[in-house]
């Protein structure tokens, strides 16, 4: 049996994540005995996955593509935020051996657009590209930063339209079509979609982004991803992609868990000088 106490992410497919790194970076800088190790696992092998990896001495995971919405399920209780998204990023063993839910996207992409990138929300005119469950998790949290308005769109308009009237107690939102976006501008475009894992781009107009306006990915890659060349292209002010909402999403997972708080600038700056090599030396 290991002396350290185990943790890992589960999802599918997993051999791409950045977390174990991420993790290990954490638990050396804050002194912490932990192993973490990332797994593959199918959504139809979940709950037996999980029932395993906790009756193994298991104290937390991560779960991720597409086990979010399994995982809220699973819990035994969750938070508000979590219940918020119908989705859990995090499970955390407690001390009467229920297992707690949580999700910590949203957080982790405040603190990286304000925080890490002193991008002020507050008064601003946000576009949200996409109605999936990545969405959901930080809308609450954007809308309470009291951007002047936000917009989703979304292919099927219906989708986009219920979920921002489900919001709609958090603030200003609507929810629309590409094709409605015509003479629009936004300060903030933040893509929820999967397309940039396909390496595609959202269908948005030209001139859809005002002059020193933001551009956020939530997907990252070791390389720029589609919608990051689109920010760039539109001479964006910033256009990142969310590898910061990654480390930001696992340091609060981490306090959870460990109950102290990494710093996360010096695991950012480790990762990014990582990709700078990759593509350097390609």
């Amino acid at each position: 049996m290991s002396k350290n106490d185990r943790y890992a992410v589960f999802g599918s497919p997993i051999k791409h994540s950045k977390s174990p790194k991420i993790h290990r970076l954490f638990a050396e800088q804050t002194k912490q005995s932990i192993e973490y190790t990332a797994q593959e696992v199918a959504a139809e092998a979940f709950k037996i996955s999980v029932a395993g990896f906790f009756n193994k001495d298991g104290k937390g995971l991560n779960c991720t593509l597409p086990l979010k919405e399994l995982a809220w399920a699973y819990a035994d209780h969750s938070t508000e935020r979590a219940d918020l998204s119908k989705a859990v990023n995090t499970l955390a063993l407690q001390e009467d051996g229920s297992i707690l839910g949580d999700n910590t996207d949203g957080c982790g992409l405040i603190t990286d657009l304000t925080v890490n990138n002193n991008i002020v929300i507050k008064g601003a005119k946000v576009l949200i590209l996409g109605a999936g469950g990545a969405c959901r998790g930080i809308l609450a949290p954007i809308l309470e930063q009291s951007p002047h308005h936000l917009i989703l769109v979304n292919r099927t308009v219906q989708k986009a339209s219920d979920l921002a009237a489900e919001f709609c107690i958090f603030g200003d939102i609507e929810g629309c079509g590409f094709a409605d976006l015509k003479k629009q501008k936004f300060d903030l475009i933040i893509n929820a979609t999967s397309a940039s894992l396909n390496d595609e781009m959202p269908p948005l107009p030209d001139g859809v982004l005002t002059e020193n306006g933001v551009c956020y990915d939530l997907a990252y890659g070791n390389r720029p991803t589609t919608f990051v060349r689109w920010g760039k292209y539109s001479k964006a002010k910033k256009s990142l992609d969310g590898l910061g909402m990654l480390v930001e999403q696992a340091a609060e997972a981490f306090f959870i868990w460990r109950k102290i708080r990494p710093q996360t600038k010096p695991v950012i700056e480790a990762l990014n000088a990582i990709r700078r090599f990759n593509l350097e030396t390609k």
